[in-house]
């Protein structure tokens, strides 16, 4: 009994063996001789950074063999072996014929490395630690009979050379995806050009859509970010046999990182946070979505104004309907009703007419042809059958054939906008007018509703707030109805007024649009969740055609309200300014109310600033030109707009950052408009975040363009130093950051305050001096004798010159409240705030 017991165990036990060799891992970094890799088996290279094995994209049924970072969780693909041939579950990757070949389920050979070589027996494939599959004949990985690294797919990896063999006449090409679930070339290739040492984006293998200029022996001179610093260090080599260029990682902030040309037509960089356990996106170019060569397709527009980008021109419908509703590029848009050139045909006693698009930038691949009216031009195109549209400015007339490709809606007050005349089907213009009329009568239905609903809601606010103070009269009691109250009522109320509703800029997004775009708020393990502020939590969301944007979603339980949803809507729409966050929408519907913003892959300044890793990302000059970009939105809000506006609330975390690291000033919910020649109000509701807050606004309610200066000071202070203002409470060196940077300028101590991070990248000493000094000037004690955002802007731009000495500062410590704590409340007294004054030396 014991003797079978035992037998079945072992039994067991090797098969157990033999199941878990056979559909999870082989253990070990090498493919050799009669061994495979199938089903779930896969090979993880020595240092365990890379995985190769069978991988299923998305919610597609076909499997394809690919390699991807051992450690990241979606399992992004950073190379696949045979992308145009998919192949079954029961498919096997084994060496034979000392090649390495993927064997379908048929045992039909569908991919192999297909080289040359003298001994079959010795073969064996090797996955190294940079991602680099190697084929090589014994042990000698240095001179691989083939590698995967010479035939990329859609990803470049850090020490892979990515350029143009001399001898063989063959380039190392990136090429895009044709969708998120299908690996098969696509539409967009990232390429060297030997004629002048550049990288050039393609479309369709032949039209160049970017460049990076070229290499200047440093960097390539229209894509700054590839270069060398302390981060990436990129290498560009030319000799008599290869052009090439490779990058490496010099820096302990990050593992990994890739370059990927993207199916949105991008080449996008992507670094891995080891803090957050995901992919963070460093840079892309084109940098604008719609500056994508034919990113929305054939008879289809894109338009930077509206969710999704794209859209299909009148009188046609999405090609492949899956496309257009995923995050991938579209395939473009079909007509609805076929054209009937050459034969006369008369429909409703009409032949094929032109409609006028306004606003647009034309396609490409025009023809100019003589006329010398616009009826002229109309003619000449209507009696050329395969004309699709024209176009007619200036005694110029430009005619199309064929596709429609590139073409962009532009917003009425941009001087690049023509009218484009697209040539219809007579039986597509009473469908559009109807369209049209369907459009007005539902707005008219609307007014209807809202307009009466609205007067209701007014009437009952009036009478509710009346009979609110009579009580309160007669009650002589104060608090019951203060402003969180009625803004809680106003919320309650309902929604904006119809007149309020016309004076946003922005397109409303219908709520629906909004659910599927964040997977319906999803929280959780797959949480689209970016983080939590005063409004609300904040949601991370795809639209169809990959637009990524930012939802801020008005919480029930929020401190501010309706009131600072209305101001950041109405106000922040009016701003365009490289340095402000963009606004792209909003949404109010029943409970909702949203604002729907760019989104900024590298979230906030504090992001990086505070934390001893990622600090490592910000160098000097990257320091640098987010101290210039945030003087220079900060000017814009205060003398260039067409508003006078006080922010209210600068600070590290509402400083938000591109994929460029550009800075990009948000959150304009407390923000005040100031008319005419104002230049300063009080208020008995004074909000803010402790730290930021100049003296006299905290203290006395008084703001002004000073009191944005004040926090700006503050804010160059915690950059150059990557401490926080707040974070000197309960220190013995000084009260506050202020106090210890005053402290170190009087001592003559003052390169003892720059982050320890920047000492061996500060290449300007003067600069980061600059920036001191300037930083002390913005947080004097009386707001007269700081300079304005003007004078900032041109002393951090200014060389030479010496700058004014800095009087003391005003040193304000928060004793009762968390230091970090934004509040709301009435001017508060001395005995809650205390104003330090320490004299200098």
């Amino acid at each position: 009994m014991d003797v079978k017991t035992n037998s079945a165990s072992v039994i067991s036990v090797l098969f157990l063996c033999l199941f878990l060799k056979t559909y999870f891992s082989l253990g070990a970094d090498t493919i050799s001789v009669n061994e495979s890799v199938y089903g779930y088996s896969t090979i993880i290279s020595a240092g365990s950074v890379f995985q190769l094995g069978f991988f299923k994209p998305g919610e597609a049924e076909n499997y394809y063999v690919g390699i991807w970072y051992l450690k990241d969780p979606h399992k992004n693909i950073v190379w696949v072996a045979h992308r145009e041939n998919p192949v079954t579950y029961s498919s096997e990757l084994r060496i034979s014929d000392g090649n390495l070949v993927l064997f379908n389920d048929l045992k039909i050979p569908i991919w192999s490395t297909n080289v040359r070589t003298t001994s079959s027996d010795s073969v064996r494939a090797v996955l190294l630690d940079s991602g680099n599959l190697v084929l090589t004949d014994g042990s000698n990985l240095s001179e691989p009979l083939w590698q995967s690294f010479d035939h990329p797919t859609n990803t470049w990896l850090p020490g892979a050379k990515l350029g143009y063999n001399k001898i063989t006449k063959r380039s190392q090409v990136l090429t895009s995806w044709k969708n998120s679930e299908d690996p098969a070339p696509g539409l967009f290739s990232f390429k060297l050009d030997p004629r002048d040492n550049s990288y050039v984006i393609l479309w369709n293998r032949s039209t160049k859509n970017w460049t990076s200029g070229s290499w200047n022996g440093e960097t390539f001179g229209l894509a700054p970010e590839m270069t060398s610093y302390n981060i990436y260090e990129f290498v560009f080599v030319s000799n008599d046999d290869e052009i090439y260029c490779t990058y490496a990682i010099n820096s302990s902030a990050t593992n990994f990182s890739r370059h990927v040309m993207d199916v949105s037509g991008q080449i996008r960089q992507l670094t891995w946070l080891p803090a957050g356990n995901r992919w963070n996106l460093l840079w892309s170019q084109p940098r604008r979505q719609c500056d994508v060569y034919a990113y929305c397709g054939a008879y289809a527009s894109c338009d930077e104004w509206r969710l999704p980008f794209c859209s299909c021109l009148p009188g046609f419908e999405p090609k492949v309907q899956s496309h257009w509703d995923s995050n991938d590029y579209s395939d473009g848009c079909l007509r609805r009703t076929r054209l009937q050139c050459g034969n006369n045909t008369i429909v409703n006693g009409e032949r094929e007419k032109f409609l006028s698009i306004f606003n647009m930038s034309l396609p490409d691949n025009q023809q100019i042809v003589q006329a010398t009216s616009l009826q002229d031009c109309e003619a000449s195109c209507l009696n050329t059958c395969s004309c699709t549209a024209y176009a007619y400015e200036s005694n110029n007339c430009s005619t199309w054939t064929g596709d429609l490709l590139n073409q962009r809606q532009l917003r009425a007050d941009d001087s690049r906008g023509h009218t484009l005349y697209l040539r219809l089907a007579a039986s597509e213009f009473p469908h559009l007018k109807r369209s049209s009329q369907n459009k007005k009568l539902y707005m008219l239905s609307i007014l209807i509703v809202v307009i009466p609903c609205a007067a209701c809601s007014v009437y009952y606010l009036r009478r509710k707030k009346r009979g609110t103070k009579d009580n309160r009269r007669s009650n002589k009691t104060v608090g019951l109805y203060d402003s969180e109250k009625h803004i809680r009522d106003f919320l309650h109320s309902g929604q904006l007024r119809v007149d309020e509703k016309k004076g946003i800029e922005v397109p409303f997004v219908v709520l629906d649009s909004i659910l599927a775009a964040t997977g319906n708020f999803s929280e959780g393990r797959h949480t689209n969740k970016l983080g939590q502020g005063g409004f609300g939590p904040v949601y991370r969301g795809k639209f169809p055609g990959g637009q990524e944007i930012a939802i801020k979603r008005l919480s029930s339980s929020s401190g501010q309200g309706l009131q600072e949803f209305k101001n950041e809507a109405l106000l922040i729409a009016k701003l365009q300014h490289r340095n402000l966050v963009r606004l792209l929408g909003y949404c109010v519907e029943g409970d909702e109310k949203m604002l729907l913003y760019e989104y900024m892959p590298n979230k906030s300044l504090d992001f990086f600033l505070f934390d001893r890793k990622m600090c490592i990302l910000l160098n000097w000059e990257i320091r640098f030109d987010i101290i210039l970009g945030i003087a220079k939105g900060l000017l814009y809000l205060h003398h260039d707009s067409r508003l006078r506006i006080i922010h209210r609330d600068m600070k590290t975390s509402n400083v938000l950052l591109d994929g460029e690291m550009t800075p990009k000033i948000s959150d304009f919910g407390l923000a005040k408009i100031f008319g005419g020649k104002q230049m300063e109000a009080t208020t008995n509701r004074v909000v803010g975040t402790y730290g930021y807050m100049s003296p006299e606004y905290a203290i006395h309610g008084l703001f002004s363009i000073k009191s944005d200066v004040f926090s700006f000071g503050v804010v160059i202070l915690e950059i150059i130093s990557g401490k926080r203002n707040t974070g000197f409470y309960h220190s013995e060196e000084a009260l506050s950051l202020l106090d210890y940077a005053w402290k170190l300028w009087n001592e003559n101590k003052a390169l003892d305050l720059i982050d320890p991070i920047l000492r061996e990248t500060c290449s300007s000493e003067n600069e980061f001096m600059r920036c001191f000094n300037i930083g002390l000037l913005c947080v004097q004690d009386d707001p007269s004798d700081r300079p304005t955002m003007s004078n900032v802007v041109f002393m951090l731009g200014s060389e030479s010159g010496s700058l004014p000495s800095p009087k003391q500062p005003a040193f304000l410590v928060k004793r009762s409240l968390s230091c970090r704590a934004s509040f709301d409340e009435k001017p508060l007294s001395r005995n809650k705030l205390t104003d330090t004054l320490n004299e200098g030396r």
